[in-house]
């Protein structure tokens, strides 16, 4: 597995960022929406480098003119329902890809510790194809290792691009043992370093669901 980290490197991503975590801004639904939406538009942008293009000749009004263009486009997950506005802006890019959701949650046990519950996927075929796997927060990264696997149930994918916004070390270097050999590439905005007792990254940004579509019972 290989690690692409996008955050810190002095680009408008970083603005976006700090915008997400600032927990004034964060007040303003939309605005949290809208920056996670750009944000995976941005995250589109890098991805689209590592995929296949063939030529392409174009008729335009003056003549012809020969243009690269993607040969596949690729299949877009998301886990539910956090990762749709970050779903939504990878989408603004690969505006013709397939996509596929998730439902998954954590189910508290009494002692204090959770499980990851994994209900539904709505999924294509994916065998052979480029698979994008988006969830804003990497945790512990159970979750997103248990999507991926339910995903598998509709083929192997040639390569998969896992997308977080933040991720906790942990959620790390669990995905790179969970994924050591695979043809995968997680990309993350930026690594915090210390994760809660309850799973929670911090300095992180709070619950990515509730700050974009309001609290849940």
């Amino acid at each position: 597995m290989l690690i692409r980290t996008l955050g810190n490197q002095n680009t408008i991503l970083d603005q976006y960022i700090s915008e997400i975590r600032d927990v004034q801004i964060q007040q303003d639904s939309l605005r949290f929406r809208r920056n996670m939406e750009r944000i995976g538009e941005i995250f589109a942008y890098e991805i689209s480098k590592e995929l296949s293009y063939q030529t392409r000749q174009v008729t335009t009004s003056l003549g012809l003119a020969d243009v690269p263009v993607l040969t596949d486009y690729p299949v877009i997950a998301t886990i539910l329902r956090a990762g749709l506005p970050l779903h939504h802006g990878m989408l603004n890019v690969f505006d013709k890809s397939s996509n596929a959701f998730v439902t998954a949650y954590r189910l508290y046990n009494k002692n204090g510790t959770f499980d990851i519950k994994v209900e539904y996927a709505s999924c294509p075929d994916i065998e052979d194809k480029v698979l994008i796997l988006t969830d804003p927060m990497l945790a512990t990264g159970l979750s997103m290792h248990l999507c991926h696997k339910e995903l598998l149930n509709n083929g192997k994918p040639v390569h998969t691009h896992f997308v977080s916004i933040l991720a906790s070390a942990e959620g790390v270097e669990y995905m790179k043992r969970k994924f050591k050999g695979s043809k995968s590439t997680l990309w993350v905005g930026a690594i915090d370093a210390e994760l809660t007792a309850q799973a929670y990254i911090v300095p992180g940004l709070g619950d990515a669901g509730d700050l974009a579509f309001g609290s849940k019972h």
